[in-house]
């Protein structure tokens, strides 16, 4: 037999491609199966499109990051992606002369 320890798996809704759960499981079937309705992902080795910002150009744009899939995300079949909008940057209000507190 083999031991495998327990960690975090993505369940992915096969009807719907959208992470319902994230369950801790060691992916051994005898100790528990997973419903036929889901798909199960490793979260650590499943690649997630999540926001990144750019200091740079001052934008932002999905970037794929290891592990970070997480409830609500889209499964495409090979990212999971966020399901959360564009993140807004706030505008900095324009100051001239001096400040004093």
């Amino acid at each position: 037999m083999i031991n495998m320890s327990a960690q975090p798996y993505c369940m992915v809704d096969t009807t719907s491609n959208i992470c319902d759960n994230v369950v801790m499981w060691d992916g051994n079937p005898d100790t528990w199966t997973p419903p036929p309705s889901h798909l199960m992902l490793v979260q650590a080795t499943t690649p997630a499109k999540m926001w990144e910002y750019d200091p740079v150009a001052k934008t932002w744009s999905l970037g794929v990051q290891m592990g970070q899939g997480s409830i609500g995300f889209t499964w495409d079949g090979t990212y999971l992606t966020t399901n959360d909008p564009e993140p807004v940057t706030p505008t900095q209000p324009a100051v001239s002369g001096a400040q004093t507190l």
